[in-house]
């Protein structure tokens, strides 16, 4: 089955560190850089303002910004559509050019595509992804001091009747997540989106659902009124952060891939042939942002686990979409209702 691929905390930081060492600047960038970035750097997320891309932003831009000229980033947040609005806004209106970027959820974003492709853009073709900043395992969870304790009470509920599911959106790793649950193991679970994690946690700690299922990273926070009982990884790499949860095939036997989602920073495509010293600027500038104390710091003091953080450069994103696009569509009957 296809696996999502995903580096290991130390092969990440490895990398980081050689990447690193090798990105001196060379005489171009030099040059380049007393001119790039000349003006705000425009950032458009395709989801609202307070959640996890919203969260990661701040944190790599205050960091980011030393090592790009003080460069100043100003965000506009596009909710809507399960991502579509914004990706539409930044295709539509977003000048190509390295000024310019997009920060979005690779994993929720591409299912999109997956499900129901773009009506203004082509995908894949007309916007490239250069570099990821995080790999965040998706997460079954509950309400702390709700009837159920362990992933065993929530299938074994979940025989007896049909339980609601909290998640941010359908198309999403997450979501996959439960809905493979629910097929290896017979229990029966309706997905109710709430439009980010914010609100999906608040579905959960109010009783409106029963579990829910979304990143790790914005729940980890919440584990006063929260706990976690299952991960969808090939290993549980945030331990006591995550009460320990087990992992998805280690339960049940099954053989479900990695399930992560990945905040990623994208351009046009035409971004890359007509501004290549600007592109390869912003990737090695923030490449240097993962080797930075003060970025770690910035991560742990949103509460958010910095062992999902993790740098990719446009290769490991591509490989990131070539994946979740094949996962999608092995999975694609269980998000539309068809199976």
């Amino acid at each position: 089955m296809t696996k999502l691929w995903q580096p290991t905390r130390r092969e990440a930081l490895a990398g980081t560190a050689a990447g690193v060492a090798a990105c001196g600047l060379a005489p171009w960038s030099r040059a380049l850089a007393q001119e790039f970035p000349s003006r705000t750097i425009e950032v458009v997320v395709p989801t609202r303002e307070g959640g996890g891309a919203d969260r990661n932003l701040r944190a790599v831009t205050g960091v980011w910004s030393k090592y790009l000229n003080d460069a100043t980033f100003e965000a506009g947040f596009f909710p809507g559509a399960s991502g579509r609005v914004g990706y539409e806004v930044y295709m539509g209106k977003s000048e190509a050019d390295p000024h310019n970027l997009l920060f979005g959820n690779m994993g929720p974003e591409v299912l999109n595509w997956v499900i129901e492709p773009p009506e203004s853009f082509e995908f894949p073709g007309d916007y490239r992804y250069f570099a990821h900043v995080d790999l965040d395992p998706s997460i079954i969870f509950v309400r702390a001091d709700g009837p159920f304790q362990t992933i065993e009470d929530v299938i074994a509920e979940g025989k007896k009747r049909t339980l609601s599911v909290a998640t941010s959106r359908l198309a999403h790793p997450a979501s996959l997540g439960a809905l493979a649950l629910g097929e290896a193991t017979g229990a029966k679970f309706n997905l109710i989106p709430f439009s980010g994690g914010r609100n999906t946690i608040a579905a959960v700690v109010t009783g409106e659902t029963d579990i829910g299922a979304l990143p790790s990273g914005g729940v980890v926070a919440r584990g006063d009124v929260i706990r976690v009982v299952l991960m969808f990884d090939d290993e549980n790499r945030l331990g006591e952060q995550v009460n320990n949860a087990p992992v998805v095939n280690d339960v049940f036997g099954t053989d479900l891939p990695p399930l992560v989602s990945s905040r990623a920073f994208a351009l046009h495509s035409s971004t890359f042939d007509a501004y290549p010293d600007e592109v390869a600027m912003l990737s090695e500038t923030l490449q240097q942002v993962f080797a930075d104390p003060e970025f770690e710091e910035a991560i742990r003091q949103t509460g958010a686990p910095w062992e999902t953080m993790a740098y990719g450069d446009a290769d490991a994103c591509q490989t990131y979409v070539d994946n979740i696009v094949d996962i999608g569509n092995q999975f694609k009957p269980l998000l539309t209702g068809e199976s």
